[in-house]
């Protein structure tokens, strides 16, 4: 049986091409966190964290949002972090059935060591690229 699709090849599928790059990129990321103890999605939670802290009080909501993560993916990775001590949630200042969400020193700490890390894995992965980067960067954003 053939499949009924108008790509000649494989290497002409955007999506395809997409999945592929993502998933290189991501075992790229899961290899660089390792000695950080952190998986992937729990490096840009305290990293989104720490981003938005800066401008006041986080909701998991929030954060969620930031990262364009699911909900209850994000609950429950945060339930991790905070039971690592991480995080912390305290009560929200200005809504009495909210929580916000707080880093602790030591989360605040992994995140801006983990940071360094992960950025030198992205130069290099998409150092390719070269004088592209930028676009590719733009083209992406474009996407979001």
């Amino acid at each position: 049986m053939s499949l009924n699709t108008r790509f000649a090849e494989t290497a002409q599928s955007t999506g395809l091409l997409l999945w592929q790059v993502t998933n290189r990129w991501q075992a790229a990321q899961t290899v660089t966190l390792k000695p950080f103890g952190l998986t992937h999605v729990q490096f840009v939670l305290l990293a989104s964290l720490s981003w938005l802290e800066a401008s006041g009080p986080v909701t998991q909501q929030r954060l969620a949002s930031q990262a364009s993560t699911d909900s209850m993916m994000t609950s429950q990775v945060v339930r991790a972090l905070e039971s690592r001590k991480l995080l912390s949630r305290q009560p929200h200042p200005t809504d009495g059935r909210a929580r916000t969400l707080h880093l602790e020193a030591a989360g605040a700490s992994l995140a801006t060591t983990a940071i360094v890390a992960v950025e030198s894995c992205d130069e290099k992965f998409f150092g390719d690229l070269g004088q592209r980067g930028e676009e590719f960067t733009s083209l992406l954003q474009a996407l979001t």
